[in-house]
């Protein structure tokens, strides 16, 4: 039976999955759709923001939200077989269920594709919310009593730390562990490799 307790949240972009190859192509093939500039060779190196966030940058603001929506529904069949798990992904997930702790997934991306890239990776969290971007996050990390959030993102730092809960910063994304540190994480990972025994540590410690 899982400690209802102990649950440890996880972002997904550049945290459990490397979206970058899959939103590539998703932005190239948005481009060629509409005829429209879009450098996906820079959109790549920022994610993490919600993606109207991104798409203000090559669309008139009055066009973004359709925008969006064709972007998400030509995710489906552009991105996910495109996007790979992250090194450790795997590892640190089980290792919460060793630990008899229950996972979350807390993302800014559009929750049935965050469902579907989970699913094609065979990664499955006890919960998943997407739609919820920085200290929004802190919604769902309250709702589910998460004690410890693991991002990559400064925003998920402040997510975390809006939650009351450990923030474990992993430098796998765009933000450095410096920039990590400096948005006031507790914890700067090279990446998900080393959360478990961080976990083991954290754990006994607690005990």
């Amino acid at each position: 039976m899982a400690d209802m307790t102990f649950t440890v949240g996880f972002d997904l972009d550049m945290t459990l999955i490397d979206s970058r190859p899959g939103i590539h192509a998703c932005y190239t093939a948005l481009a060629e759709r509409t005829g429209t500039y879009i450098d996906a060779d820079l959109a790549v190196t920022r994610l993490g923001p919600p993606l109207a966030e991104e798409l203000v940058n090559w669309f008139p603001v009055e066009q973004v939200p359709a925008m969006a929506d064709l972007y998400r529904e030509m995710y489906a069949s552009i991105a996910i077989a495109a996007t790979p798990a992250m090194d450790g992904a795997r590892e640190a997930m089980a290792a919460v269920r060793a630990a008899g702790g229950r996972t979350m997934v807390v993302t800014a991306k559009y929750e049935p594709n965050a469902k579907l890239h989970l699913s094609h990776l065979g990664i499955e969290p006890d919960v998943v919310v997407g739609d919820l971007w920085a200290e929004r996050k802190a919604e769902a990390l309250r709702e589910y009593d998460a004690g410890v959030y693991v991002g990559d993102h400064v925003g998920d730092v402040r997510g975390a730390r809006t939650a009351r809960a450990l923030s474990v910063a992993v430098a796998t994304g765009p933000c450095s562990a410096d920039e990590l540190r400096t948005a006031g994480a507790d914890v700067v990972l090279d990446d998900l490799s080393a959360f478990p025994d961080w976990l083991t540590g954290y754990r006994a410690a607690r005990a």
